[in-house]
């Protein structure tokens, strides 16, 4: 008999109209949403089952309404999260900028220096028109100590691998196996 679906928590946070949203929408419900409404709020569930494990998970999905540097991280999106897909759109240097502050408001909220995360490029569809490299995106990631994916919610491109990387990412930490690297220096 298998056993039931482990719950994960996950909350998708980045400025507003970065496709946080659409996201969301293409992993759980398979479409693109063409218009625009400014979220207010949204919860999602989704089972999946984790790649190399099998292990089924009902993926909790918290779409939140866009930060901007003076809104207010809402508490329920620090507790009991156990990660966090920070978006932020390739065409927006404002919008990668914006994904620092609200990494911050994150590890205040929580009172750890490190959580799982997966920091997301959305919008790979608009290369004409971007404006944060690859590379830039990977530097912020490794600083970070999290993982790194573009992808365009439009295209269907890098969704599935976004909450599936946030998935593995959730699972080494519970393992214990995603420690952060420790910062500072040691007496021995």
């Amino acid at each position: 008999m298998a056993s039931p679906p482990k719950v994960r928590k996950i909350a998708v946070l980045g400025s507003r109209a970065v496709g946080k949203s659409s996201l969301t929408v293409q992993f759980v419900e398979n479409h693109f949403a063409e218009t625009y409404y400014p979220t207010i709020e949204n919860t999602f569930t989704k089972t999946v089952r984790h790649p190399t494990t099998h292990q089924e998970y009902a993926l909790e999905i918290y779409d939140t309404a866009g930060q901007d540097e003076y809104s207010i991280l809402n508490s329920k999106h620090a507790l009991g999260i156990h990660g966090y897909v920070i978006v932020y759109s390739i065409a927006s240097r404002a919008s990668f900028e914006m994904c620092s502050v609200v990494r911050d408001k994150i590890l205040n909220y929580t009172g750890m220096e490190w959580v799982p995360m997966v920091l997301v490029a959305n919008k790979l569809d608009l290369q004409m028109q971007r404006q944060v490299s690859t590379e830039e995106g990977e530097r912020l990631a490794k600083e970070w100590r999290c993982s790194f994916v573009e992808c365009s919610a439009k295209m269907n491109q890098g969704v599935a691998k976004a909450f599936e990387t946030m998935l593995s990412e959730i699972e080494k930490q519970s393992k214990g196996d995603a420690e952060p690297p420790k910062k500072g220096c040691m007496i021995q």
